[in-house]
């Protein structure tokens, strides 16, 4: 593949690695604002135009009266007022249609024109299969709000999400493993990839729990900080229930853990950027220094989200710059295993 043609590519990949991100911060406004559950059919195709004129507004307002929310939380509810809810969750279908036509549409010119050749092409089908199936699952998160509960899930609102950033980081990585390659790969050392990839899937728990605080609502358990209100150890949140299920269930516990978790992936992500520090290699000292960054906003951002009692601006920042927290160390992990930019060629 010529360096244009790569580099046409990997512009590509960046651009949809930055729509997923957008996407991400109008699904947490939609989750935050009480908007999800506001369109009760699924329309993958016809479902792209809004409601035109009011026999059409009233159409779909008639629908959202048979759905538990309403009935339940939202009764009372004019039409302007589903109007605002509504405009959330269709900006967040219309937008992930959107995505579909950047990855389809590009993909099929840069087949024809064989910019996309062999297990480039291969990955990048595998690419535009993650978005469908990650449309589906939104769909399959959303029904579970219109039965009985006028709530979602969270184990299928974390799937959503975990998937959501999945795509995100297999983007960002064929991007990065079209980076022009070294000469000579040196890697960072054995204790620092081994440290890297440990904290890899404690920060993706982390962002379940994350996903699982939203679900439940649990962000306004407690609105004290460092402390849970008053305690720091976890056995005051343990229901009857017992442990287990406090953990997958009871608002307390979960809401403890996410803290607990935002602790360790701060002492041991800060950890990580010295280690990448001491290491000396040139390419490591961007990514260090902005996974310390991004760990540190993070982190005060989501103090600042339980004292004020889940704004829904610093909110949607903190479950934003989660995503970005992942993706630097992603780019961490391929720059400790394959070394930084050189002159040309593709990494892998």
């Amino acid at each position: 593949m010529g360096t244009t043609s790569l580099h046409a590519v990997r512009s590509w990949l960046w651009f949809v690695f930055g729509t997923i991100v957008t996407m991400t911060l109008i699904g947490g406004t939609t989750r935050l604002t009480g908007s999800g559950l506001s369109m009760v059919e699924w329309h993958p195709l016809m479902g792209a135009l809004p409601p035109i004129g009011a026999a059409a507004w009233d159409e779909v307002f008639a629908l959202y009266k048979t759905s538990p929310q309403y009935e339940q939380v939202n009764s009372w509810m004019t039409l302007a007022d589903f109007k605002l809810i509504f405009f959330w969750e269709y900006l967040h279908r219309l937008f992930g249609r959107v995505i579909g036509l950047v990855v389809l549409g590009p993909w099929l010119v840069f087949l024809v024109r064989r910019k996309l050749r062999g297990m480039l092409a291969v990955k990048t089908l595998l690419l535009m299969v993650l978005g469908g199936l990650q449309g589906l699952l939104g769909w399959y998160m959303v029904k579970s709000g219109l039965v009985d509960r006028p709530e979602v899930s969270h184990f299928r609102l974390a799937a959503h999400l975990l998937l959501a950033f999945t795509v995100a980081q297999y983007t960002a990585w064929l991007a990065l493993g079209l980076q022009a390659a070294p000469a000579r790969v040196q890697r960072a050392s054995r204790a620092t990839r081994a440290i890297a990839l440990a904290l890899t899937p404690l920060l993706v728990l982390q962002i379940i729990y994350g996903a699982f605080v939203a679900g439940t609502r649990a962000g306004l358990f407690s609105a004290t900080f460092p402390d849970v209100n008053g305690m720091y150890l976890p056995g005051a949140f343990v229901g009857a229930e017992g442990a287990l299920q406090s953990l997958l269930h009871g608002v307390p516990l979960i809401h403890w853990t996410h803290r607990f978790l935002g602790w360790l992936v701060f002492f041991g992500l800060l950890g990580l950027g010295w280690r990448l520090r001491a290491e000396s290699l040139p390419w490591l000292r961007r990514p260090a220094a902005l996974l310390v960054g991004l760990v540190s906003l993070q982190f005060l951002l989501g103090a600042l989200t339980v004292v004020f009692g889940v704004p829904t601006g610093i909110a949607v920042a903190h479950q934003g710059v989660a995503l970005l927290l992942l993706t630097c160390l992603t780019w961490v992990l391929h720059r400790c295993f394959f070394g930084g930019p050189a002159a040309a060629g593709p990494t892998r």
